[in-house]
């Protein structure tokens, strides 16, 4: 059967307000679109899922919601980032636990975001670097790793870079008032 040209526009307008939802946490609107046979895995142009928007806009009931429906937990965008480095990044620790649950995995590899220092970054790796230590220890705790394998020195390195980040731009902002 061919889309007529009305349904077509219809049904993309109905795949934006999906995503849309996703990012506001809309739940009830996209329980009833799954329900109706919306794919749980739709992605924005950029490779965005429903849960990655979900994820990173800190919405865990929409979050739940997807997974239930059996959303990717580890599906990457196109940039190669996992919704477990979103909300990494992010900081959010309910989503984190969620996701973790369903079985993300805090080692996965982030595609395109090549390396710091010649480490890949990981989503584990990212909560040490933007500072998430709750974050850091969840997913520490998770893989069950003895402390002397939780990265200490890469801890310390990152809290070094993100102390002289932030004061380089402080250092910069008052150049540029003068």
């Amino acid at each position: 059967m061919l889309l007529k040209d009305d349904d077509e526009k219809r049904y993309l307008e109905l795949q934006e307000q999906a995503l849309d939802d996703a990012r506001e946490g809309e739940s009830e609107s996209l329980k009833k679109m799954l329900e109706h046979g919306l794919p749980v895995n739709l992605a924005n142009s950029k490779g965005n899922t429903l849960l990655m928007l979900a994820a990173y806009h800190d919405h865990p009931t929409t979050v739940q919601l997807l997974l239930d429906y059996g959303a990717e937990v580890d599906r990457p965008n196109d940039r190669g980032q996992t919704p477990l480095a979103g909300v990494a990044f992010k900081g959010f620790v309910e989503v984190a636990k969620l996701l973790l649950d369903s079985g993300a995995n805090p080692l996965t590899p982030q595609g395109n975001t090549g390396t710091t220092m010649g480490i890949e970054m990981t989503p584990l790796r990212f909560a040490m670097l933007f500072g998430r230590k709750e974050i850091q220890k969840l997913f520490e705790e998770h893989l069950a790793l003895p402390q002397s394998q939780r990265f200490p020195f890469l801890l310390r390195m990152a809290s070094f870079f993100r102390k002289w980040f932030l004061r380089t731009r402080i250092e910069i902002k008052e150049k540029n008032k003068a």
